[in-house]
């Protein structure tokens, strides 16, 4: 009991006034983010306001220069390129437009991450593969190429691939962007009870209010160069 109450309390994002910067332009000013095993929140804000900027400093895709910044016991101002790989281990990134690679099977998409990320035994492989699909519901799946999926079912894949690491932390960015209002509630529930079964934080870019309206979840805002609690739209669901 005591472990997993230590566990539930662990922060798995920590920033600290720090500066968010695109090339030269900064983004968002003097950012400070805790974020802690098994959360739920919505980074919401307007096209260009810092979303997807703040998500690519967090998997180390821009890097940070200033201020404090720890993702799942990684110091992002320390962090050096021959460790990236483990920090983005330890994350499960899910994206707007999939990025499955099209000329591979559901299953070798898969097995492709697994390999990209140390593993070698291709019996543990195969079961860590079937038990993620089994998870997001696409038990029989495995054999199809993502052309034969619907839009749905591929980022179902994608979720599966962002837990093949069982990694602490999910970032999704706008994971129900091209999906249909039915498709995009199915997502929903199942990135919710992946966050609730696992105890896995997800940190979410959307801009669909409906969304948040259906699955109220902490909420943090973009908008005008800052990060902000947005505690009004909070208490009002």
């Amino acid at each position: 009991m005591e472990e997993k109450e230590a566990s539930i309390a662990k922060e798995v994002i920590l920033l600290g006034d720090t500066n968010i910067y695109q090339d030269e332009s900064l983004i968002l000013n003097k950012v400070t983010l805790s974020l802690k095993a098994g959360e739920f929140v919505y980074l919401i804000g307007k096209t260009g306001s810092g979303k997807s900027s703040l998500l690519k400093t967090l998997y180390a895709d821009i890097p940070l220069n200033n201020g404090i910044g720890k993702i799942n016991d990684f110091d992002l101002r320390k962090l050096k390129n021959k460790d990236i790989p483990m920090l983005r281990r330890s994350i499960g990134i899910v994206f707007q437009d999939f990025e499955l690679l099209t000329d591979r099977s559901v299953f070798e998409n898969l097995s492709f991450v697994l390999e990209a990320t140390g593993w070698q035994d291709k019996k543990k492989m195969q079961t860590r593969i079937e038990e993620v699909l089994n998870q997001v519901g696409l038990k029989t799946k495995h054999f199809k190429m993502p052309y034969e999926l619907s839009g749905g079912e591929q980022q179902r894949v994608v979720i599966a691939r962002a837990l093949l690491n069982e990694p602490p932390l999910i970032l999704a960015d706008e994971p129900t962007g091209n999906l249909d209002p039915d498709t995009s509630d199915d997502i929903m529930k199942l990135l919710f009870k992946i966050n609730k079964d696992l105890n896995t934080a997800v940190l979410m870019a959307t801009h669909n209010y409906t969304i948040i309206e259906k699955f109220p979840g902490r909420i943090i805002k973009c908008s005008e160069g800052a990060l902000h609690e947005d505690q009004g739209m909070s208490m009002s669901f």
